[in-house]
């Protein structure tokens, strides 16, 4: 499939949708992912006295897990859905096969750039979504809760650390993978007509929101199994 790079006439539409047109959505879903998580973390917090430890517990969580997942979900339902209904829509008027007459490979002229376009950026939206949603957070603690900035800023480096930034991009890799092939599987798999591309553009983000959330589960068990093997005694 990777036989040949393909040509930038087809990578760069692919992208432009999948890179620079996810990022507001992205943003705007983060910071407000930042700000709830903060809202009900502080209730929480706040019967034990620990309100200064939410810098640490609202950034662990979006790095580690709520980055990565929030940007794969708003990929498979905004891009994913659009790649299965666009590619059922050629399946069904034979655009498919029209390239396949003329000694296209369909595989490598509409999945691969796909594919690597997912591949390349959902780690730039998994950054976005970490990067808004902990600003996010912080100012609502700041200016809302009162919370100190130093406290806030110092309980969470002491939280979070390189392995669960790691941890947020590996995972991110396997989501966008996972994303692009349910989303070109359902397309070039589309029933005939309107009614199939519908199904198909549906099914892919049922599909692959379910394997996001089992990769999730699976990447955490690995990764913390690999993190106390590096660290003996560490908590992951």
């Amino acid at each position: 499939m990777f036989s040949r790079f393909p040509k930038g006439e087809t990578l760069w539409p692919n992208f432009y949708q999948v890179g620079v047109s996810s990022l507001p959505v992205v943003a705007l879903t983060g910071t407000f992912i930042g700000v709830v998580l903060a809202l009900q973390s502080s209730s929480q917090l706040g019967h034990y006295g620990l309100t200064n430890q939410l810098g640490g517990v609202i950034n662990l969580t979006l790095v580690r897990e709520l980055g990565p997942v929030l940007a794969a979900t708003m990929l498979a339902g905004r891009v994913g859905s659009a790649m299965a209904a666009e590619l059922g829509t050629m399946r069904v008027t034979e655009q498919i096969d029209a390239l396949s007459a003329m000694g296209a490979d369909p595989i490598h002229y509409l999945v691969v750039p796909r594919f690597l376009a997912c591949l390349l950026f959902i780690p730039t939206l998994t950054i976005m979504a970490d990067f808004m949603g902990v600003a996010g957070g912080y100012f609502y603690s700041n200016i809302w809760l009162n919370i100190d900035q130093h406290y806030y800023w110092t309980n969470s480096a002491k939280f979070v650390n390189n392995f669960d930034l790691f941890t947020g991009i590996l995972k991110s890799l396997f989501f966008g993978s996972a994303i692009s092939l349910i989303s070109c599987y359902q397309g070039f798999n589309c029933k005939p007509g309107a009614e199939g591309v519908g199904k198909a553009a549906t099914s892919s983000f049922v599909f692959a929101f379910i394997v996001i959330l089992i990769l999730d589960l699976s990447l955490g068990l690995s990764l913390k199994a690999l993190y106390e093997s590096w660290y003996p005694g560490g908590t992951y």
